[in-house]
């Protein structure tokens, strides 16, 4: 099925989706990051409940996710991302207005539902959808894109916060998304691409390669979620300033990217399952190495490598144990406790540390991330078995 676009509309397809990733995860899960510090000067709202909206956003986010599977699959990515923009756009305009610390919230529950139906799960299947099974190269290039949006995002929105305040930040990104998001989807999918056919998420729901898949899924996302919380603490409690913890901090970037080309440079020559192993193996040996006293730089480049691999084969894993007809469903059946694991993860993390300590968590990083190996592994038996 993928024969039928040629290579330079496949590329065209995943820049425009990699324009919409920047602009979509800049404007809502990597928003606070700049504009919490001036919501809390400007209106005196805990600085914990401001974060928390993240939160409240990401629950959304999960528990939304299948109807936006079902959603793409029977109509299409386009019809449903265009509706995530403006879902988007609604609840960034109801946070620019927000008068209270509740109302603020909601904007966020609103955010959320939007943020399910356009960020990488929701691109990942309407590049499944559209490309069928040639979609794993669109998906790796499409998350080089990805990696680019705090780079972006973070100082357009520390300019326009300096400029118009975190209110006139939100209602720029308002304008950002009807002047290029919106146009780019409306413009830039094609008409009338859904899944060959669709299945309920129900009857996915006693397939151990899902189950497994979710393991892997929640497991690496608690790992990922409380090391980009934590990391500094984790760092510093070994020793270092905290200049230098912000600066080994910057190389996790770098590495994501580096090895997201590496795969790319693969040329689709090995099983995406192995990618999944790797990522896996790669994310352990950084741990360890943090928790060993090894070489932070070496560990944050090893650890950075397995974060940026996962983010693909979290796309092109799905797409080739299930195939494109059902592959929709499956990646949303592996997002919504993916989300929730997520929106958990900065309070069980700081709890951790309080319990265990730095030390302590760093080693409860290392079961999870082994747990996530151990699944891949089962997985990767089980797939030869059936094959």
């Amino acid at each position: 099925m993928s024969q039928r676009w040629p290579v330079t509309e496949r590329f065209r397809i995943t820049a425009m989706l990699g324009v919409v990733q920047i602009l979509t995860w800049g404007s809502s899960f990597y928003l606070l990051a700049v504009l919490a510090g001036p919501i809390v000067e400007a209106t005196g709202w805990p600085a914990e409940a401001v974060a928390g909206g993240l939160s409240v956003a990401l629950v959304v986010s999960g528990l939304s996710a299948p109807v936006v599977g079902r959603n793409i699959a029977e109509r299409g990515g386009r019809v449903v991302m265009g509706t995530g923009v403006v879902i988007l756009i609604c609840g960034l305009l109801a946070m620019a207005a927000a008068p209270s610390l509740p109302f603020y919230l909601m904007a966020w529950a609103v955010m959320g539902a939007g943020m399910a139906a356009t960020l990488y799960e929701a691109a990942f299947s309407t590049i499944g959808t559209i490309m069928k099974e040639g979609a794993r190269g669109a998906i790796t290039r499409l998350t080089l894109w990805g990696g680019f949006a705090s780079t972006v995002c973070w100082p357009l929105s520390a300019w326009m916060a300096e400029s118009f305040g975190w209110r006139g930040t939100c209602l720029g990104y308002v304008a950002v998304h009807l002047l290029v998001t919106l146009p780019l989807i409306g413009w830039g999918l094609p008409r009338g691409e859904r899944a060959i056919r669709t299945t309920r998420p129900e009857r996915l729901g006693f397939d151990l390669k899902l189950a497994l898949m979710i393991l892997i899924a929640v497991s690496l996302t608690l790992v990922f979620t409380t090391v980009s919380v934590q990391l500094i603490t984790l760092l510093t409690a070994s020793g270092l300033t905290l200049a230098a913890a912000v600066a080994l901090g910057t190389l996790i970037g770098p590495a994501q990217v580096g090895a997201r080309v590496l795969e790319m440079a693969g040329r689709e020559r090995h099983s995406p399952l192995l990618t999944l192993l790797v990522s896996g193996t790669l994310i352990i040996t950084g741990l360890i190495g943090l928790w060993a006293g090894l070489p932070p730089a070496a560990a944050l480049i090893a650890y950075g490598s397995g974060t940026g691999l996962y983010s693909i084969a979290r796309g092109t894993v799905p797409l080739a144990l299930f195939g494109p007809e059902i592959y929709p469903q499956a990646m949303a059946s592996v997002a919504r406790p993916a989300m929730i694991a997520a929106a958990c993860a900065p309070v069980t993390g700081a709890w951790l540390i309080g319990q265990v300590g730095p030390q302590g968590t760093l080693l409860v990083l290392v079961a999870l991330a082994a747990l996530a190996c151990g699944g891949a592994l089962v997985l990767g038996a089980i797939t030869r078995r059936s094959a």
